[in-house]
Formats: C-alpha cells, sequence, structure tokens
C-alpha cells in the first residue's frame, strides 16, 4: 500500500479545465477551506468565477502547465483530454496523484477497450479500423445494427454513426476517410445504461456511489435515477468490474464507468477519469457528494463511507430549454437548481441540472411533471 501524500486546507488545489464540473469540484474544495487555481482558455468560465486564480491559457500550454504545477500543492483535472505530456510533467513533480495512464487510456476508445478486452471483462464487439480496406472487412464481419466511432474525441453523440446494415459500408468508409483511426462496434440492444461512480484513495481505497440508471434523449444525457432498478446480481458484477478496472488502472479519485444491462449481464460501454454527470445526484442524495470525495481522494485524506439519505432523479438542462425551466422556477417548492454560469445557452449546451430527492419513485415523478412538462 502505497503512502498518501496529504494536502491540507488552505493549500491550493490546481484544475485543468474550467467548465462545471471543475465548478463543482471548486465548490467543494472551497466548502473544505482549500484555495484553488483554474487553467482555462475561456475569460470567467464557470470554474474561474468560483476558483481563487484563473491561468487563462490553452491546455496544452506547457508554460501555463508549469505555472499551474508551481503555485499548486496537487492538480487534477476535468475532463479527459489532457494534453498526456502536460500530465506527464505535473506527475513527475509528484503533484498529479491520479497520474497520467487513466488518461491515455480514456483519450482512446482503441486502448481502453482492448484493456477492458485483456482483464476478461465483457465488452460489446469491436474491430479498430484505420483505411478502407479494414473498415470493409469490419462491415462483413461485425452483427447490425452497430455504430463507428472516432478513436479519440467525441462526446454527446458526436464523433460517431450508427449504421443499421451492410448498405451503410458507404457511410462507415466516408467515416473513416475523414476521421482516419475508428472503431466499428456492436450496437447492442439494451434494456438499460448504468453508471457505476466511485471514488478511489492514494492508498487503495474504493468507496462506491449507488448505481445510477440514465435515459438519453439524442445521444444527450437526459435524466439519471439513483438507485438503479437492477437486480443484486447485476450490481455485484458491476461492482466488481469497476473493481478490477479500478485496481489495474491505479485509480486515484472519482471515476465513472457506464455499462449496459442486458438480462441479468453486464457489458462495459464508455470510462471517465473524474466526476461525471449521472453522479450529480450525489451532492443532494448522499451524506458525501462524488466533488468533496473526489478532493479527499487527491489531497490523501481518508474517503468517507457513502450512504445514500434518498432516492434521487437528475435531470439536465440544456440552452434551448433553459427559459421556460427558468419561468417555472418561481412556481416550485421542491427541486434543487444547480447553473453552471455559461453565458450564453446554445442548443444542446449543458446549461445546469435540477436534482429531486424523496422517499419513493411516486413522489419523484410528482415533483418531476411540471419540470417535464416545460421541457416537452
Amino acid at each position: 500500500m502505497k503512502k498518501s501524500n496529504v494536502i491540507l486546507p488552505p493549500q491550493t488545489i490546481g484544475i485543468i479545465g474550467g467548465g462545471q464540473l471543475g465548478r463543482m469540484m471548486t465548490m467543494a474544495a472551497k466548502t473544505m477551506g482549500y484555495n484553488v487555481a483554474v487553467l482555462d482558455p475561456t475569460e470567467n468560465c464557470p470554474t474561474a468565477q468560483v476558483a481563487d486564480h484563473h491561468i487563462q491559457a490553452k491546455y496544452d500550454d506547457l508554460l501555463a502547465i508549469q505555472q499551474l504545477t508551481k503555485m499548486c500543492d496537487v492538480v487534477t483535472y476535468e475532463f479527459e483530454n489532457v494534453d498526456l505530456h502536460a500530465a506527464a510533467y505535473i506527475e513527475q513533480q509528484g503533484k498529479l496523484p491520479q497520474g497520467a495512464y487513466a488518461l491515455q487510456v480514456t483519450q482512446n476508445r482503441q486502448q481502453e477497450k482492448q484493456l477492458i478486452q485483456r482483464l476478461q471483462l465483457p465488452v460489446p464487439h469491436f474491430y479498430i479500423v484505420e483505411n478502407i480496406a479494414q473498415c470493409e472487412e469490419a462491415m462483413k464481419q461485425i452483427s447490425f445494427p452497430a455504430v463507428i466511432k472516432t478513436c479519440r474525441g467525441g462526446y454527446d453523440g458526436k464523433g460517431q454513426i450508427k449504421l443499421t446494415s451492410l448498405a451503410d459500408s458507404q457511410l462507415a468508409i466516408d467515416f473513416v476517410n475523414k476521421h482516419g483511426h475508428c472503431i466499428v462496434e456492436e450496437w447492442l440492444s439494451f434494456d438499460k445504461e448504468i453508471s457505476v461512480v466511485f471514488t478511489r484513495s492514494q492508498a487503495g481505497q474504493i468507496t462506491f456511489f449507488p448505481i445510477a440508471e440514465n435515459e438519453h434523449r439524442e445521444h444527450i444525457l437526459y435524466k439519471t435515477n439513483a438507485p438503479a432498478i437492477i437486480s443484486e446480481n447485476v450490481q455485484e458484477k458491476a461492482f466488481e468490474a469497476a473493481r478490477i478496472l479500478a485496481e489495474n488502472m491505479d485509480v486515484v479519485g472519482t471515476f465513472a464507468i457506464e455499462m449496459f444491462v442486458c438480462g441479468e449481464d453486464i457489458y462495459i460501454n464508455e470510462m471517465a477519469p473524474r466526476p461525471h454527470n449521472s453522479g450529480h445526484y450525489t451532492i443532494e442524495a448522499c451524506n458525501v457528494s462524488q466533488f468533496a470525495q473526489h478532493i479527499r481522494a487527491i489531497c490523501g485524506l481518508p474517503l468517507i463511507e457513502v450512504e445514500l439519505l434518498q432516492p434521487a432523479y437528475m435531470v439536465n438542462i440544456l440552452g434551448e430549454d433553459l427559459e421556460r425551466i427558468l419561468h417555472i422556477v418561481p412556481h416550485l417548492s421542491s427541486g434543487f437548481l444547480h447553473l453552471y454560469g455559461k453565458e450564453e445557452p446554445k442548443q444542446k449546451r449543458k446549461m445546469g441540472h435540477m436534482t429531486f430527492i424523496g422517499q419513493s419513485a411516486e413522489q419523484l415523478q410528482q415533483q418531476l411533471r411540471p419540470l417535464q412538462e416545460a421541457i416537452q
């Protein structure tokens, strides 16, 4: 068991990335008494609004990374597409307890899938393609429907196309011509998607948040229910798969794994080496949030045993719905509103979320109804 490097308030935590996840990390850290510095190229980004210091620079600006590292006692990140050279530099300075390896794996779908496969964990069938010949062969071998994705980048449905039959081969070939390194993956008919959000300390302690069930609309997370309605068998399989991955990757901090549930089987879909949208419910519904637990982990503090205080629904607020939702807020006697401080409410842009907690699904559904009507 390795020794934890303990960082105590009011020492300074650095965050690469200034979006909503960094903002909520910062708010948790400030509550505990830490100072926070953020590196982000955008003026007045969501995290900068609540942090103590803002280094306004690009994420791959190594001079800015050096400045952040020098002024901070520990560094973390709010998204996985951190420049690996920057991550390696911070790790060499002894200030990135999460390390660069988890970033390296989760930045690249090929590495991610091959790691899952090597650990003999369940994953949908896939083929890595880098040219037309490999793409044509994959289309002959894969079961339809299927999906082709870029191996790097892409989120909320971006960087992927669904393939319904062999007749879509030209779509796949055009996609490979445009993007190069891609993955062709079996499209599973699943019963539900779940998120396993957990935190692992530097000493190897793991705490799991209640497994959540996700509902997407147009590839964007719309609603998360916690706890998910799954069997004890599925829950045990999901926790064990997450534990194997966490220990193999030497994860530190809060980490999320999305999985498909097919009957009593699970299949691992994607991983995120950071707090996750589907874990936002933990702020109100648990005795410790995914963000506070993350801060404890990277600062070398022991983790708090997680308890679900009440079942919860979390709903994302997108740009096109923001005005209607704000119109009904004065009439709501339940629900916790979180807005991220983004200046422009763009279409499909996540502007905030609302969390509802209650004793039963019926009570939660009743609380949620006015919000659903406003969105629809």
